[in-house]
């Protein structure tokens, strides 16, 4: 067993051997950029030996595993997420201070990983972050887009996007699995064939796409285990590419083509106002589903060796919203055609592995697509859809005889549109919101119908945060304080924070907490004054919205509010108001037209009341 000391001293050797390796010079000649690198490169070993411990021990204990579909994360910087959860964070601090480097200089080279845009994100990234600290095998499967979002900037008080490559200097993070590549089909035609009593589905005439599986660890806190968020990247098959490039009249063709297939992982949430971007963002879903469900079932067969008809006993795939929803017809099309289940063993074993989380309660939000784009684009899996909308119909009738509005409204495949929140939730055996009253509103009037259906699979989990990365990372003043009080427990029980409760009336703590809120106030403003050359009141009230721009995030009702205040102060100047701050923080969609005008106001509100001599700083925004 290592003791804390010698501990440092092999992590610091193994950095000066891997900054060498890297940068071929001593390390006091080196850039920030390549001290950070170098460090990333001294910590991938600590890391992959848990990872090839943990996957050893999943596959010889045959654990059930589970796999989180999203199609966005935002774990954010990871140098510092796996130097905490690793416990390990302090010693390397000490050494690297110890030959005067700084490890917040070196963290501060990280780009965040761009890989969402909001909530659904950060939850994803909070989600695996606790299923890897408590032990439970749970893996993300997405995207590994090669842009973010975007990079925001602010030009005469409007959003102006600029492209965000935050891969640049990351990609060390990240470990390409070539080996594990899946093939993806799209278009084509499908051609029925009989065989004996049965059919055979034969598809031809497809664009193949070659998705390249690049894994990202997710290191649990204090505990060795390690777990995969498996992110798919979008390259052209090795054979269609060597046949394109080799005719050299064909060569810009085929440099076109090969921009067209590797924009698939380009870019989240790609403009889908007009046909054609409906197209492409579907195209870009069954692209993450397709790649990753055949993985799945391919790692199932080889390592688990187990009948298809267990499979749910040791596989779980959680669909996070409507985006991955396609994961259903997808498996049935691998049990179907590739498997040759029957139509019922197949749904079986869908339904006993599918579970489905609601994020909203705004039926206009709820993802449908064309028909005519799902069945150009994925002929086969249409072909699944029809008959799941076919038989859950023949159900539905038996369940409401005549009541057509209802049926209609619980169809997958109607007026023309394919409703993926209906096929999610009628292809899983649980549905749950994300709070309580969001649950209850789907039961009640959002998927009302599909609750008086089946009420067994509706239940409830609220969503929480990583309290590690959003206190024990965010926040050190105040975790020295509540580990002061309580001990330092909590950081691996979060349920020990309750044990705070005795401190609430509690002169001292009260006092001590209100210099932690002071001290942090002072940072914020100080990042503030550095960014944005804005001086803040740090004895001022801060009221912080921080979260995508959007109409019925009500950024809008906020700014009113501001109106009103300034209103009233210019009224009554002698008011008796104390001083508020108004911190705004977010990105608008680049063809929401809306949000892009809220971003205005509030730059305009800024504009006016920050430089309003009669306000004299008693609000600012």
């Amino acid at each position: 067993m290592l003791t804390e000391e010698k501990f440092k001293i092999r992590f610091m050797e193994k950095y000066a051997t891997c900054f060498q390796t890297l940068h071929g010079k001593p390390i006091n000649e080196g850039s920030l950029e390549q001290k950070y690198s170098a460090l990333v490169e001294a910590l991938r070993e600590e890391v992959a030996d848990n990872w090839v411990k943990t996957n050893t021990e999943y596959q010889a204990r045959k654990v059930k595993q589970v796999y989180y579909f999203c199609i966005e994360y935002l774990p954010g910087r990871l140098l510092d997420n796996y130097l905490s959860n690793l416990e390990i964070k302090e010693l390397v601090r000490k050494g690297l201070a110890e030959i005067g480097i700084s490890l917040d200089d070196l963290e501060a080279q990280e780009k965040d990983v761009a890989l969402g845009s909001g909530g659904l994100g950060r939850l994803a990234s909070c989600l695996l972050d606790s299923l890897a600290s408590t032990a439970i095998p749970g893996h993300g499967c997405g995207i590994s887009y090669k842009y973010g979002l975007f990079q925001q900037k602010i030009v005469d008080g409007n959003q102006i996007e600029f492209p965000d490559r935050w891969i640049s200097n990351y990609s060390a993070w990240q470990w390409p699995k070539r080996d594990k590549a899946m093939e993806v089909r799209f278009g084509g035609i499908v051609q029925m064939q009989k065989e004996g009593d049965s059919l055979r589905f034969i598809h031809t005439d497809y664009e193949a796409v070659l998705a390249v599986p690049y894994d990202m660890p997710i290191v649990g806190y204090g505990n060795n285990i390690v777990n995969t968020l498996r992110l798919w990247s979008a390259e052209v098959m090795p054979a269609t590419e060597e046949i394109l490039l080799s005719n050299r009249q064909e060569y810009k063709k085929a440099v076109e083509y090969k921009y067209a297939v590797e924009s698939l992982s380009e870019v989240l949430y790609p403009d889908d106002s007009n046909y054609q971007g409906k197209r492409f963002r579907l195209k870009q879903q069954y692209f993450m589903v397709s790649a990753g469900i055949q993985s799945i079932l391919r790692f199932y067969k080889k390592k688990y060796e187990l009948p298809l008809a267990e499979f749910p006993q040791y596989i779980a795939v959680h669909i996070n919203d409507t985006h991955p929803t396609l994961v259903i017809p997808e498996l049935m099309r691998l049990l179907l055609d590739e498997e040759g289940l029957g139509w019922d063993e197949a749904w079986d074993i869908v339904t006993g592995v599918v579970s489905y989380t609601n994020h909203t309660i705004m039926p206009e939000a709820l993802e449908k697509w064309p028909v005519d784009i799902v069945r150009e684009l994925m002929p086969r899996v249409y072909m699944i859809i029809e008959e799941i909308d076919r038989r859950a119909r023949i159900k539905l009738e038996e369940a409401y005889p005549g009541e057509w509005d209802r049926i209609n409204s619980m169809a997958v495949v109607n007026g023309g549109q394919v409703f993926m929140a209906n096929l999610a939730v009628l292809g899983s055996h649980s549905v749950n919101g994300v709070a309580y009253i969001h649950t209850e509103i789907l039961k009640k009037d959002v998927l009302r119908n599909f609750y008086q259906y089946e009420p067994q699979k509706f239940n409830n989990k609220t969503n929480g945060i990583t309290h590690r990365r959003w206190l024990y990372n965010a926040n050190p003043e105040l975790t020295r304080l509540i580990s002061d009080s309580i001990g330092d427990g909590w950081v691996k029980h979060p349920y020990d924070l309750i044990h705070l409760m005795r401190y609430a009336k509690d002169a001292d703590f009260l006092e001590k907490l209100a210099q932690v809120k002071q001290v942090r106030k002072e940072k914020l403003a100080k990042y503030i004054m550095n960014k944005m050359s804005v001086p803040i009141d740090v004895k001022s009230i801060f009221d912080v919205q921080i979260k995508r721009i959007h109409a019925y995030k009500r950024q809008f009702l906020n700014a009113l509010h501001i109106f009103a205040l300034y209103n009233a102060l210019k009224a009554d100047p002698a008011l008796d108001a104390p001083p508020r701050t108004f911190i705004f923080a977010g990105k608008a969609a680049p063809s929401y037209y809306l949000a892009k005008a809220i971003i205005k106001l509030i730059n305009t509100l800024s504009e006016t009341i920050n430089n309003d001599p009669a306000i004299d700083g008693r609000l600012r925004v």
